[in-house]
């Protein structure tokens, strides 16, 4: 197979993983029954402007609402409110808006109906600090957290316990309106308690979790953060709780079927796909030690597949920050894959974050191809010390192997392909 033949196929298998997990499909054919008062629409996370759109689109009744997106990534509607804000850590505007997202949701009757459109990155740009704490302390919270290779279940549940709209309360605050709640996916499992920190499903962590999950890391927090904590005034909402008895999920969009949409455009190529999984975590430098692995067994012996193959994943890993370098999560793994596989024939990769953001940087993530190491050593690179202080887009950026795609307007987290031709 050719350079551009092999890049090409992967493009165009995550171009069909990030087009599943469009709004503007998955939205239509998940309308609530309509109420025979109000309807409020509220919302939060990178995918969430672009289910406003599609809803408002789909709604034949009347209906009002806000939602907070990140920036640049917000999309023109005519009845719902867009408001963007800042992600990964979260600033004024997220604070600002989430306020009157409560607001907006209290009041209401049993007739009425509250419809909530949720993705990830909700968690920071649904910012609305519990009582007796600040958004700087959450700011310095947030930042720890993300640096710290801590999982996003654990980084959500800390969030939950410092917050005044997380972990079902903003759910409690619609209570008795009907609640509807509709939810791309971006984690691990699907879990709607952690993904955007669950605002409108109960919670089943806890204060003590919170701060067992701080102390595992060794994260400093602010001193009002953890007398907050160790307070536990008053726990989010738990199983079981009335206020979200009158409450319903449905999970419009996830990684599991952005990965078959990935497969069928392999299979269409003769390529076998294997999915080794949507959930897979861990620290992205070993997770791709793991999957090189795996590629090279492959080539090796033809097991456990035979080539041509792709092998597929999804999930979120982490990064341990330890350098000083423009890092995210998807070019760490693909720097790490590069080195892991030494030049080996015949293997390309891609590794990308569906919202077409990895870390800070706005750029979607990266390739590599057999020729990886050898161009970057024709620059003068030492890959080993740029994963070393996780530089992973410097590195990217120099072999103009990024993958660009400006904001997707969704979020069913990182995609995943390693292409293995023939001999």
């Amino acid at each position: 197979m050719r350079d551009d033949e092999a890049r090409a196929l992967l493009r165009r298998m995550f171009d069909s993983a990030i087009a599943a997990a469009d709004p503007a499909r998955a939205i239509p054919c998940n309308l609530p029954a309509p109420p025979r008062g109000r309807t409020v629409v509220v919302g939060a996370g990178k995918a969430s402007a672009a289910m406003a759109r599609a809803f408002e689109q789909s709604w034949n009744g009347e209906l009002s609402g806000l939602v907070v997106t990140s920036y640049g990534h917000g999309v023109p509607c005519r009845r719902i409110e867009i408001v963007e804000a800042s992600h990964p850590v979260p600033d004024a505007a997220g604070e600002k808006v989430a306020r009157r997202i409560l607001e907006a949701v209290q009041g209401l009757g049993p007739d009425d109906l509250v419809v909530a459109l949720i993705s990830g990155g909700g968690s920071a740009l649904l910012v609305a600090p519990a009582e007796g704490l600040t958004l700087a302390d959450k700011q310095a919270v947030n930042r720890a957290l993300l640096a710290s290779g801590a999982s996003i279940d654990e980084v959500n549940c800390v969030r939950k316990h410092i917050s005044a709209i997380k972990g079902g309360r903003l759910a409690a605050a619609a209570h008795p309106a009907r609640l509807v709640t509709l939810v791309i996916s971006d984690v691990p499992g699907d879990d709607p308690a952690v993904i955007a920190s669950g605002p409108t499903v109960a919670d089943p962590t806890t204060f003590a979790g919170a701060l067992q999950i701080l102390a595992k890391y060794g994260i400093s927090t602010p001193g009002a953060v953890l007398e907050h904590l160790k307070a536990t005034c008053e726990e989010t909402p738990k199983p079981g709780d009335p206020r979200l008895a009158n409450t319903g999920t449905r999970i419009i969009a996830t990684p599991q079927a952005s990965l078959l949409a990935a497969a069928e455009v392999a299979m269409r190529c003769n390529i076998l796909p294997v999915i080794l999984g949507d959930a897979i975590e861990g620290e992205a430098r070993e997770v791709a030690r793991v999957m090189a692995g795996i590629a090279q067994q492959v080539v090796r012996y033809q097991q456990p597949v035979p080539a041509p193959c792709v092998l597929l994943s999804g999930g979120e890993t982490t990064v341990t920050v330890r350098g000083s370098g423009r890092g995210g999560r998807n070019v760490e793994f693909q720097l790490s894959l590069a080195l892991a596989l030494r030049g080996m024939p015949n293997i390309w990769g891609i590794a990308a974050d569906t919202d077409g953001v990895d870390g800070a940087e706005a750029i979607a993530g990266a390739i590599v191809a057999p020729g990886t190491l050898q161009r970057a050593a024709a620059l003068g690179m030492r890959p080993a010390e740029m994963l070393a202080n996780n530089d992973g887009h410097s590195f990217f950026e120099a072999l103009k192997d990024q993958v660009i795609t400006g904001p997707t307007l969704t979020n069913v987290n990182d995609f995943r392909a390693i292409l293995i031709a023939a001999p």
